[in-house]
């Protein structure tokens, strides 16, 4: 038996270039798709991001020099600050930073609602000084 006995045929099919092309395409397609589907030509939604606690003018007309802590931990919550090199002071911060919800309706970005009230206090936990009245909202 030669070699050449051993060998057999091989049988391929004919090649269709209208089937194999339109295979292609599709392929094509369908890979540019899930690719551009990771892409956004707008723009990234971002959530609305408010940080701390607000304080309104109703609540700061109500603190007053005098009070002690217990009063303007009722009054105000939790300040955002304590401060370990000044525990004399209590900071209450609030940011709202709008995302796109925020910016579609109109809600003012952090520049605009950015608040920082500082409330001081003697040895005895007493309120000596206020500030940051003004950046409270009206």
């Amino acid at each position: 038996m030669s070699h050449l006995t051993m060998i057999k045929t091989l049988n391929l099919r004919p090649f269709h270039s209208s089937s194999a092309l339109r295979k292609i395409v599709i392929t094509s397609i369908l890979g540019a798709a899930v690719t551009m589907s990771g892409c956004s030509l707008l723009s990234v939604y971002k959530i609305d991001l408010p940080q701390g606690t607000p304080i309104t003018q109703t609540q700061a007309q109500k603190l007053q020099v005098g009070m002690n802590q217990n009063q303007v931990l009722y009054l105000l919550g939790s300040p955002a600050i304590r401060d370990t090199l000044e525990p004399n002071r209590w900071d209450y911060i609030y940011d709202y930073q709008a995302g796109t919800e925020g910016q579609r309706r109109g809600i003012a970005d952090v520049k605009n609602a950015s608040q920082h009230l500082k409330v001081y206090f003697d040895n005895n936990g007493i309120v000596t000084r206020i500030q940051g009245l003004e950046s409270l909202p009206k």
